[in-house]
């Protein structure tokens, strides 16, 4: 069997109870779309390092970039993106404007993803 071919069936056999279950079961296009669209944003290791500085204080963008080693204008960019992900939040305290994870479930997702990659 050549090297391209490693991943087709040598036999065509549609399993169609299979087949039904998972067409079922499948999201809508929709969704998948708006899913894709969310892991796309942790696929940024700038977002990364935001979001786990996040994981330990609500913190403003002047901090966050003294902690990160980056211009507030790059830490601004990257908290729009993930505000607009719903991943991150804002709150005006003063003169100040304090981001936060908007829930647990964005330190659930990366706790996931770390213990994926984790695995032997």
């Amino acid at each position: 069997m050549a090297e391209c071919d490693v991943d087709l069936c040598e036999v065509r056999e549609v399993h169609q109870e299979k087949v039904s279950e998972i067409t079922a079961k499948m999201p809508e296009e929709d969704e998948l779309y708006d899913l894709a669209e969310l892991f796309k944003v942790f696929g940024d290791s700038t977002r990364m390092r935001i979001l786990f500085a996040l994981f330990e204080a609500d913190i403003c963008v002047c901090d966050l970039a003294q902690a990160l080693g980056m211009t507030q204008s790059a830490v601004s960019h990257q908290l729009r993106i993930l505000r607009q992900a719903r991943l991150v939040s804002s709150r005006r305290e003063g003169k100040q404007v304090i981001y936060f994870l908007t829930d647990e479930h964005v330190r659930t997702i990366i706790d996931k993803g770390r213990e994926h990659i984790e695995e032997d």
